[in-house]
């Protein structure tokens, strides 16, 4: 046996024996260091409550997500529905299904006045997107956002009194002030009201404010009844059943979800965001209560040097 030899020999001994001295301690390391220490029983209620919001969050936000990705269906069946009746009636004259020629003329007037509402359906969602868009200009200054619940409240508190609805307004502190268009946010806040109070059979609706602790926002909050939020509508309106011809659409108005998706959108123009929170306040037994959450800039005054 040469030198070489030798020197592979040598270097397999080694080898072997280093290996065997790792395999014997890894065991022992194991079983000498202390097991993991599990999580506390009393920790785990929290912690699974916390995952629970944190899922059911996460749901409603993919919902608002998809809401919102409808714009253009929701926008088609907006007008279609007018358009519908104003069809119906044409057909009534052209198919000479009128008795004489006042019927004809009563006809004539109605899809005039419809035509004419159709028109202020048009002109406001077209507000919106211009708005959207930036050719309307917001007036963006420092609020006060107790003024802006005050005035809301004094526009909206008959409405709630006519359907025979608790309406609370929790008072704002009068040091904060918002970043925002004042007469669009009190318009959103309007429309929010009175789309809930139309959903709304029984129950009670609470406004109030807080300043986020760890953002620069004011968070505006509206506990309502689950039900009384439109965000559950379908999706893919363009899919709906057309109405009969003739269908009484005197009263032709933006649907409440509709409503819910222009608020949106003019509150993330004016640099917020509209989102629907679950709430664990329960003003009513037996009673769903979920949270819209609108939040504005909040404006941080700027301290003067002595």
């Amino acid at each position: 046996m040469n030198w070489s030899n030798w020197i592979y020999l040598g270097a397999g001994i080694a080898l072997g024996v280093i290996f065997r001295q790792l395999f014997v301690r890894a065991p022992n390391v194991s079983s000498s260091s202390s097991p993991v220490a599990p999580l506390d029983q009393q920790d785990m209620p929290p912690i699974s409550q916390q995952l629970q919001q944190t899922h059911l969050a996460y749901l409603m936000a993919k919902e608002m997500s998809q809401f919102k990705a409808g714009f253009l269906a929701r926008t088609t069946h907006e007008l279609r529905s007018p358009l519908s009746g104003l069809i119906g009636l044409h057909q009534l004259i052209l198919s000479d299904l009128c008795e004489d020629p006042a019927e004809e003329r009563e006809f004539i007037a109605q899809a005039y006045e419809r035509t004419l509402k159709l028109l202020k359906l048009m002109d406001e969602i077209l507000s919106v997107a211009r708005t959207e868009h930036g050719t309307n200009k917001l007036d963006i200054q420092p609020r006060p956002l107790a003024q802006v619940l005050e005035d809301v409240h004094r526009l909206t508190y008959m409405l709630a009194a006519n359907r025979n609805l608790p309406l609370q307004f929790l008072p704002a502190d009068p040091e904060i002030y918002v970043l925002a268009d004042y007469l669009w946010l009190r318009q959103i806040l309007i429309s929010l009201i009175d789309t809930a109070i139309t959903q709304m059979e029984e129950g009670s609706i609470c406004i109030s404010s807080s300043t986020a602790p760890t953002s620069n926002f004011v968070n505006i909050w509206l506990d309502v009844p689950t039900h009384a939020i439109p965000w559950s509508e379908p999706i893919d309106l363009i899919q709906s059943k057309e109405q009969p011809p003739g269908i009484d659409q005197e009263n032709a108005t933006l649907s409440p979800g509709m409503r819910l998706l222009i608020n949106q959108t003019l509150v993330e123009v004016m640099g917020g965001k509209l989102e629907i929170l679950p709430s664990n306040i329960a003003k009513e037994p037996h009673q769903e209560i979920s949270r819209l959450q609108i939040s504005i800039p909040l404006v941080i005054p700027q301290t003067e040097l002595p």
